[in-house]
């Protein structure tokens, strides 16, 4: 079961839209995540609302380009095969 959910081979490719979409479904899940620890924490919405904003700019534009430099990186990637079932 567990080898489903990590399989070993990720994507030997990548294109540019599929590392936009990852990274605006990724960073919806975080605004979530950093607006509810933040505002557990400090029980103010402008506060976790700032906050959410001001991390979520730089760490988007962080995580979009760590992605689109990984995937020109050959090492570990399986390439030739035909990847799924």
């Amino acid at each position: 079961m567990i080898e489903k959910l990590l399989p070993t081979v990720h994507h030997p490719e990548e294109t540019l839209r599929r590392s936009v979409v990852k990274t605006i479904s990724y960073r919806v899940a975080i605004l979530i995540l950093d607006f509810t620890a933040i505002y557990l924490f400090t029980g103010k919405i402008k506060i976790a609302i700032g906050f959410m904003i001001v991390s979520n700019v730089y760490t988007t534009l962080g995580y979009f380009f760590h992605e689109r430099i990984w995937d020109r990186i050959k090492w570990g990637k399986i390439t030739g095969q035909k990847v799924g079932k």
